[in-house]
């Protein structure tokens, strides 16, 4: 896979960003990479928030909805900048750099 797919796929699951870093150019999309990780693991973090935020009627929820919809919103900006070849990333956890 070339860079630019290699990046798209990455943003697919925990299993596309597998298949991207084993199968793809790792060194070329590693930037693409690294933001798909963190994203991911911002979701299990999230998700692990919202069954605690879930207890708490009506303010949890809507709480949790909201941080749902900011990963979102996230994830669709990071694809998009990968289907673009940019490198931009991703507002509130996009400096978070994983892989070296």
């Amino acid at each position: 896979m070339d860079k630019k797919v290699t990046g798209i796929v990455a943003y697919f699951t925990l299993v596309g960003w597998l298949i991207a870093y084993l199968a793809g150019d790792k060194n070329g999309a590693k930037f693409h990479l690294n933001q798909a990780l963190v994203l991911a693991i911002a979701e299990i973090v999230l998700g692990l928030l919202g069954k605690v935020l879930g207890l708490i009627p009506i303010i949890g929820w809507i709480i949790s909805s909201v941080l749902s919809i900011l990963l979102f919103v996230c994830w669709v900006l990071g694809l998009v900048g990968a289907i673009k070849g940019e490198e931009k990333p991703v507002p509130v956890v996009g400096s978070i750099k994983i892989l070296k």
